[in-house]
This record gives C-alpha cells, structure tokens and sequence, in this order.
C-alpha cells in the first residue's frame, strides 16, 4: 500500500514536470524532475529529461550521467539511448558514441531514428556506411484507421460519425488519416470544422499527446531544428487549436533565426490561449532579440502578469532594462527576482554589472561574492568582480580574481584580456602584453585584445608593433573607431602627423560622434601648427563632451600660440572647473598670468605652487621657472615630466667605433633657425667652429624662414636638413644614417621643442645646451653645458645630466652684431631728457611683485626717474600701471617700449642709465643684449640656473662687482648707482673696455673651450666609459 501511494506521489511530480517541459517553463521543469529524483535516484524519464534540459543550455557533459542512468533503467526505451548517443556525438567522443550505439542494438532497442543517427556517428568518424550494416527493424505495431480502411472509406466514415455527431470518433479519424498523409486537405478541413464547430468543448483533444511532445522534446535535444519543424507543421495539421505546438514552434523558429515568424507562432498561441505565461515570456525574448525592447518589456510584463513568480520573466525583463540603460530599474527587477528565487546566480551576476555601471563598485563586488557563495565555480561572476576590483584600482585583488576564472576555466579569453588591462595598469606590460597573447591564442579573431595590446605596446614604446597591433584588429573588424582612434595617437607619438590624421579621419566616418577622435586630431593639428584647425577641432570635441577638460586644456594652450592669452586662461580655467586637480591646466594658467602681470590671480594659487608637477601630475617644466626658484622640485618637475611624455624605445646603438673619426659629426637641433634669440647668441659660433677638427650639421624643425640668420646658418654649416615634415624617429634615423657622433639640443623644455628625437637616441653622445635654463630630467641626455656660476657645486644634485663646465660661461656670443647707429633721442622713446631711466627690458612674466615692490620704492626714492619696460602684450601695461598705482607710483612713470628689429633693439639701450634685473628668471639673451650695448646690469643671485644666468654674464664680462646675493643688496646698489652717476659712469668705463677684451664677447675663445668639452665628452664614449664630469680649463 505505501509502495502505491509513493508510486503515485512521483507520477504526478514528474507530470507536472513534463507539462512544464512541454510548455517551456523549463526552471520549473527541472525543480520537479530534481523532486522526482530525490524521492527516485532511478526514475527512467526523469533522469532522461534532465538530461535533454542539460543539453538544451550547453552542458552536454553535465547530461550524459542521467542519459546513462535512464538507458539502465529502461533499455528497451529507444530515446534514451538516443539522446544518450547524440551527447557523445556532440561532445566527440565517437568511439564511446560507437560503443554505446552497439550496446543500443544488443538491447533490441528500436527507432526509426536510428539509421540517422549510425549515418552521423559514421560521418563524424569519417567512415563510409558498410552496404551490409541492415536498418533497424521499424515498429509496425502502432494502431491506425488506414490499417483496416483506403483513404477514399476512412474520409467517407469520418464525415458520417460527424453527421452522426460522434466528433471524438470523427476526429480520431481525421487525425489519424494525417498522421500519414499530412497535407491532405480533407482531413485538415473536416478536423479544423470540428475543432471550431459543434464539437469545441472537446478541448482535450486540441493538444498532441505526451508521447507526441517527447518526440518533438528529443528532436529538439538532437539539434535537429529543421525535422523538429517539419514534425510540428503535421502535428499543428491535426492539432490546429493548440497553443502548445504553436508555441514549441516559435521557440524552434526562434533558434532558427526566423524571429518574425517566431512571434507569429507565439501571437497564434496567445490568440488560442490568452493567459499562456510561456508564450508571452518567449515572445518577449524574440522582441528582445530583435532590438525591440520596449515591446520584449510588455511581453514580459503580461507574463508576470499571469504568472507573478516567473523568475526567468523578470530577470530578463531586468537585464532588457540593463540593455536599455535604465539602471535603477534592472537593479529593483533584480532584487525582485532575488526575492522569488534567492538561488538565482545570474541575476546575482548581472545585478552586480549594472552596479558597476553606476559606479558602486562596492555594492557590485558583494553582488558577484553572493553569486560565488552559491556557485563558487562561475566563471563569469570572478571575472566580473575582477572588472571592478580594476576599476576600484585594487589591481592585485583584480589580477587574483581574473587568475581563479581561468583556474576553472583555462580557455576562458576575456580573463587574459582583462587581466592584461590590469597588468597594463600595474605597469607591468611585457606580462600584460602575454595576457593578452593567451587570449589571442584561444581566440585569434578576439579584436579587443588586439586592440588592447596595441595601447600596451605603445606605452612600453613599441610604436611600430603597436601599430601593426591596430592593423590585425582593423583586419578582423574594419569598422573599429576606437582603435583607428588608437593607432592615430600611436603615428602621432611617432611623429608622422598625417598618418596620424588620416587614422583619426578613419574614426570619425565610422563614428562621427568619436569626441576623442577630435581631441587627438586637434592635438595633431597643434603639433603641426595649425592652429585655427587644432581650435575648430577641439571645439568639436568639446561639443560632443561638455566635460572634456583635455580638450579645454589644449585649445587653451593653441589660443596661447595666436597671443589670445585672456581667453587662453578662460580656457585653463573651464579645465580647472572640470577637473580641479589638473595640475597640467594649473601650471600653464599660472604662467599665462604672469605673462600678463595679473599677481592677484597668482597669489589665489600660490599655496598650489610648491607641490605643482612635483607628484605624479606632470607639469611643463618652463612654466614653473618664473613661479619659484627652487632647483630641486624643479629638477622633480623635469623628471615626472620626461617620465610621462617621452616613452619612445631608443634606438639600438652603433658598435663602438675602432677608432677615432678624423673628424667628429656634431648635430644641432632646433626650431629657432631664424631671426631668434638663438640665433643672435649662437651664429658666430657655427661659423667658427675649426672644420679640421669638426663637421657641424643642422636639424631645422621650425618656421620655412629664409631671413637674415636662416642664410647666415646655411653658409656657416656643412649640411642643413630641414625636417620639420618628418616624425621624431624619421629625424633620427637621419642623424644616425649622418652618422652623428654628438647631437646638440638647443631647445630643453621651451616651445617648440622636440625633444620625442633625442628620446630616440640619434647620436651615441646627446647634450643639452643654451635653450632652456635647467635640468632635461630624462635618461636620454648625457650632458649639459653650464658653468661654474649658473651650477655652483652646492647645488650638482639638482641636475641629472653630467655637467660640460666651460670656464667663463655656458652661454656663447656673437661678437659681430651689430648695434643700429640710427640718431633717436629720448624723447623719440617716451623718455624724460633729463630723469634717470631705469630699464628692464625682460619678457614680463619675468617680473614678480618681490622685484616690483623695489623697483617703485626705487621710483619713489629717484625724483623724476622712470622705469623703462618691454610691452609683451596687450594687457601688460594696464596691469602693471594699476599695481605701480597701488605702490604710490604714478602711472605715467612706467614706459613701455615696443619690439623693434633686433640691431635697433640694441641702438635704443643707449637712453637707459642703468638695467634692473628679475629674480626667478634672470635676464638671459637680454642681459647679453644690454652689455653689448654698453649697459650696465644689476642682478641678485638665486638659487637654480635661470636665476643665475646674469651673474653667469657678469662675471664672464669683469662687472662681478654688479652681483648682489640678497634683495636688500640689490636694492641698495641699484640706489647707490642712480644716486652717484660718477660711481655709474665708471661702471660705463669699465664695461665699455671690457665688452672687447673680456670672454664674454670673445666668441672664438668661446667656440674653443665648447670644442673642448665635445672632444671630452666623445673620447669618454670612444673608450667604453659612461658619461662624466667634463671640466674645460681657461
């Protein structure tokens, strides 16, 4: 009596179960299959069915126990051993799929199914079917009207017992006749006439057997869609009420692809049977398939509707929600579904990606933890929490969790793909760079690991195989914005500009909204010096991304170049106000201040300046050299900076030469081959160099000029290469193909520099020289020309370079210029005939309040003095006016002068008494300008080079006496000499004799001395040794 009752108790679980199946609510199916194998390990059907569920999701491994199970329990059941044999099929493991196809045959199992079956077996083995092997026996048992009847008596007998109104007989009939022939429109007919006539109570009748459904159920699990189909379109012939079938065949149809024909199939279900949860629920998937979210959403709803527990229903209503973006809505779908089924991992999974999403990252790594605490071998879910971990920057954390995903899952390519991202992040790239060559080997086709791997190369350097990287993603995927986006930046470090905008060009036809497609152009633009193009693009950009604080950045710096310096701050200042710790933006908006004397704006900042660029935030180190006076950070500041912007792989270095060239190849480099300060300094010594001894080459990146200096440099080298249209390794492959012993920069960290060459290493000896007042701070330059003045030994450590110390001074003269004889007076300047004219003829952003405090207390305490001052912008003068004004000083006691051509530069300085010199930044070409025209200079020592530089010059000129070490000297002095003009005139004496016979004008002596320092610094090379001190006797 128990055995009954319990036998009972599992045939209605396992019904309840298989109507579930057949319905395609294929969760609860499993829960009640799972019920029956608790109460019986061994229940035949059920171990079957679990398995035909396990292979319908892709785990056809975890199926074969239970199709196993089944056939031992059942071995007469045909189905069985099919299904069991299909999964060894699909899983090719053919010879046990042999072995267990003989086991079938031995056990007298029968089905028409088999021939197809042996046919793939053998296919799959790559056998030709044996002409001997005999088709299984087929089942002739079954029972049908046309047994005992010709089709022309069962049609006549049909018709009869519907008169008759015996609808069940009649539509046995029917049904029977198109279970043989079943397009027989006779049968169709009469049976569709009966299903909506007289006899529609018998609803019953309206639906396929169980034994019909099992059939479809293991055609479905064979992967046999088009036989499944075809067995449908019969049965629906018979059954043409039935919301089931009309069902099975939208998902079948679904599989197929044939999503429009699916849904209608689902709507002929729903039009039958309008409260049909399956149907509504399947249908919604097909929308959500065909990008038809807001309708799959409706579908789903009227499922849930019906059906308010359906847990599938709301997860994917949850993750379309997610599709659409709408976050707090698939979270609280979600949650929702967590609530009807606490065990559901997936939403677990995908709750936490849609946390990620918004940010809270905690909240998403405690979702994938609970999914882990349920399933603790999901793949999915460790890979997941590492996106996270990576994105909370806990890069170890993240590497872990990427390393037990693929512990369970060795081939699992998103893990190495995005454990390499966080390698990159660690700064690990050669191991991020394998990462990402694991993934590509599982999957060679996967684009975003190229992709990937390309950013990583171009960070290690590796320009050219970071580009080749591009190419195989763009290969795979032509249409990849993103990494034409990539490859661009890659060709504009490589300094092939138009490379780099044709790539860009690329992007945006593909994704015309690509804001940092712009950006880059923009950047390109600059670099090439078109500048009304960089701001048109940057403003693109910035239209696309409001927040793009890059963007602001950049066209603030462009605007800059065009002398719009008030709207470059504006611009600065935008940056600032997205991205306040943009110490880059920072920097540059300080100096554009000072370029225009606005100190109060300084001053809101001034705390900021001691730690700008000092961290990890790079700043350009110029602009931090009027701002502060301290060698140390601003040796940091280079450092960070060199760090960050110059990341190209030097090239491989010659072999060391076996002996010595007769003569040796100096390179200099420069954009300032023109009428420029550089060249003022520095024309004499190109042509005085001693070509017994040296060949003397020239690197022209700036402006096509063809003025005075441009033909003087041409007549004074031995070779002139324009390069200013090729990319930093192209220029240095030239140097090198030169064969350059020593290349020269003239340029360090000021505008227009290029020093993405030198990173390249286009000469075995690279010194920095003249250009900018300190430090390179990159590993790439061996020395640097100073003097014992500008680099006292106290202060060796705040420079990387080793030190060419030349004896008098670093920076070289032309003794040849000329000084405009032009008659002018005074008054022709602005000036007073007879009041003592101080002048200051500096770049503005030179003068700082400390100085312009003295300098009106000097005004003050000079009656009817003036202080004479360059004009370098507009907004110079009022501003200046207005803090002279605040100091008690009239504002007509400023008088600024205009920029004149360089030898009436020179012929003015004869109406000024005495020059005044800044602190921070010293007078450098202009200190050199005043004392060669016979103007006397007063300056304060600091602490770095460019505050140095004066002193450098007056000691090299015999006016030591001119050097002050503290403000109070300065002032004091500066007062002494505009109070005793017969003190001042025997300044004037003494400079006028010593401009000719002193060092700092002897430019042949000079040209020797720098000569000395080459030849040093090339035989430290020539003999093996690493870069040293060179000290240059007198």
């Amino acid at each position: 009596m128990e055995l009954n009752l319990k036998e009972a108790e599992i045939a209605a679980i396992f019904d309840k179960g298989l109507q579930a199946h057949n319905a395609g609510d294929l969760n609860v199916a499993e829960q009640l299959y799972q019920e029956t194998l608790a109460i019986k390990p061994e229940h035949p059907e059920a171990n079957h069915n679990m398995g035909v569920l396990a292979v319908g999701i892709g785990k056809v491994q975890e199926a074969l126990p239970f199709f196993k199970i089944a056939v031992e329990a059942n071995p007469a059941a045909a189905q069985f051993w099919l299904s069991y044999i299909d999964a060894l099929i699909k899983l090719e493991r053919l010879a046990d799929a042999k072995a267990v196809f003989d086991q079938a045959k031995s056990k007298g199992a029968k089905d028409d199914g088999y021939d197809n079956l042996e046919q793939r077996l053998r296919d799959a083995q790559g056998e030709p079917l044996d002409a001997t092997t005999a088709a299984l026996e087929k089942d002739q048992t079954k029972s049908n009207i046309l047994d005992s009847l010709n089709l022309e008596q069962a049609i006549k007998l049909a018709k009869k017992k519907t008169k008759e109104g015996s609808s069940e007989e009649a539509t046995r009939i029917y049904q029977d006749i198109l279970t043989k022939f079943p397009k027989n429109k006779r049968a169709s007919d009469g049976l569709k006439t009966l299903v909506g006539g007289s006899v529609r109570k018998a609803f019953k009748l309206q639906d396929p057997t169980q034994d019909q459904l099992q059939s479809l159920i293991n055609l479905h699990s064979q992967g046999q869609l088009r036989q499944t189909l075809q067995q449908i379109e019969a049965l629906v012939q018979q059954f043409p009420m039935s919301a089931v079938l009309y069902n099975i065949q939208g998902a079948v149809l679904q599989e197929l692809g044939q999503l429009d024909l699916s849904i209608e199939a689902y709507s002929k279900a729903l039009t039958i049977k309008p409260n049909y949860t399956a149907a509504y629920y399947n249908m919604g998937n097909a929308l959500k398939e065909q990008g038809k979210l807001e309708e799959a959403i409706a579908a789903y709803n009227k499922a849930l509707a019906i059906k308010p527990d359906h847990s599938d229903a709301s997860y994917n209503m949850a993750y379309t929600f997610q599709e659409q973006g709408k976050l707090e809505e698939a979270i609280a779908t979600y949650k929702k579904v967590l609530a009807i089924k606490p065990d559901y991992v997936d939403a677990y999974n995908n709750m936490g990606n849609a946390l990620k999403e918004q940010g809270k990252l905690e909240e998403a790594i405690a979702a994938y933890n609970k999914a882990l605490a349920i399933k603790p071998d999901y793949v999915d879910a460790y890979n997941n929490m590492g996106v996270a971990l990576k994105e909370k920057c806990k890069l170890g954390e993240a590497i872990e969790a990427y390393k037990k995903a693929l512990a369970i899952k060795p081939d699992y390519a998103d893990a190495y793909n995005n454990m390499g991202n966080a390698l990159k992040e660690q700064g690990k790239l050669k191991e991020a760079i394998a990462a990402y060559n694991k993934a590509l080997a599982i999957k060679p086709d996967y684009v975003d690991a190229y992709n990937n791997m390309g950013v990583a190369l171009k960070e290690k350097c590796k320009l050219g195989e970071a580009i080749e990287a591009y190419k195989k993603a763009l290969a795979i995927k032509p249409d990849y914005a993103d990494v034409y986006n990539n490859m661009g930046n890659a060709l504009q470090e490589q300094g092939s500009l138009e490379e780099a905008i044709e790539a860009y060009n690329e992007a945006l036809a593909i994704q015309p909204d690509h804001a940092e497609a712009y950006y880059n152009m923009g950047y390109t633009f600059q670099e090439q010096g078109k500048l009304e193009e960089a701001i048109a693009t940057y403003n693109k950009a910035i239209a696309l991304k409001p927040d793009h604080a890059e963007a602001y950045y950049n066209m603030g710096i462009t605007i800059q170049c065009q002398g719009k310096l008030e709207e470059a701050i504006a611009a600065f200042n935008n940056a600032l106000a997205l991205q306040p710790d943009y110490e880059t933006a920072r920097g540059q908006k300080l100096y554009q201040l000072a370029h225009i004397c606005d100190w109060d704006a300084i001053a809101e900042d001034s705390t900021l300046i001691p730690s700008l660029g000092t961290n990890e935030k790079f700043v350009p180190p110029f602009v931090m050299l009027s701002l502060e006076d301290a060698p140390d950070s601003h040796r940091i500041r280079s450092e960070v900076y060199a760090k960050a912007i110059y990341l190209q792989r030097p090239l491989p270095l010659p072999a060391l030469p076996s002996k010595k060239p007769k003569r040796i190849r100096i390179g200099y480099f420069s954009a300032d081959f023109h009428n420029h300060a550089t060249m003022y300094l520095m024309a004499k010594v190109f042509a005085a160099h001693d070509r017994q001894k040296f060949e003397v080459y020239a690197y022209s990146y700036g402006p096509d000029a063809n003025d005075q200096m441009r033909q003087a440099l041409i007549k004074s080298v031995d070779v002139f290469d324009d390069v200013r249209e090729m990319s930093f390794k192209d220029t240095a492959l030239l140097a090198r193909q030169d064969k350059i012993d020593i290349a020269v920069d003239l340029k360090g960290h000021t505008q227009d520099q290029r020093l993405g060459i030198f990173a390249y290493r286009p000469a075995p000896t690279q010194i920095s020289y003249l250009g900018y007042p300190g430090t390179i701070g990159a590993e790439f330059i061996d020395y640097m020309v100073a003097d014992p003045v500008v680099v006292p030994s106290n202060r060796r450590s705040a420079y990387s370079e080793e030190i060419i110390y030349l004896p008098h001074t670093y920076q070289p003269n032309d003794n040849t210029r000329i000084i405009s004889q032009k008659v002018t007076t005074k008054a022709d300047m602005g000036l007073p005939e007879d009041g003592f004219v101080f002048c200051c003829f500096n770049s503005n952003y030179k003068i700082s309040p400390a100085e312009f405090d003295i300098w009106m207390r000097l005004l003050c305490k000079v009656n009817g003095s003036v202080l004479w001052l360059l004009k370098s912008n507009l907004w110079v003068e009022q501003n200046l006016q207005r803090e002279a004004k605040k100091r008690g000083i009239q504002a007509n006691r400023l008088v600024f002068a205009e920029k004149l051509p360089h030898d009436q530069h020179l012929g003015r300085q004869k109406h000024a008494d005495l020059f005044i010199d800044t602190f921070n930044v010293n007078a450098h070409t202009t200190a050199s300008d005043a004392l060669w025209a016979g103007l006397p200079i007063v300056t304060k020592l600091g602490q770095g080079f460019a505050a140095r530089v004066a002193g450098s010059l007056l000691n090299a000129v015999g006016l030591a006496e001119l050097i002050t070490e503290n403000e109070h000297d300065y002032e004091a002095l500066i007062l002494e000499l505009a109070t005793n003009p017969v003190k001042l005139a025997k300044i004037k004496e003494k400079l006028a004799v010593n401009r000719l016979s002193q060092p700092l004008f002897d430019t042949q002596q000079y040209t020797k001395h720098l000569e000395d320092g080459y030849q040093q610094a090339y035989q430290t090379y020539f003999e093996g040794k690493v870069p040293q001190t060179i000290v240059v006797s007198r």
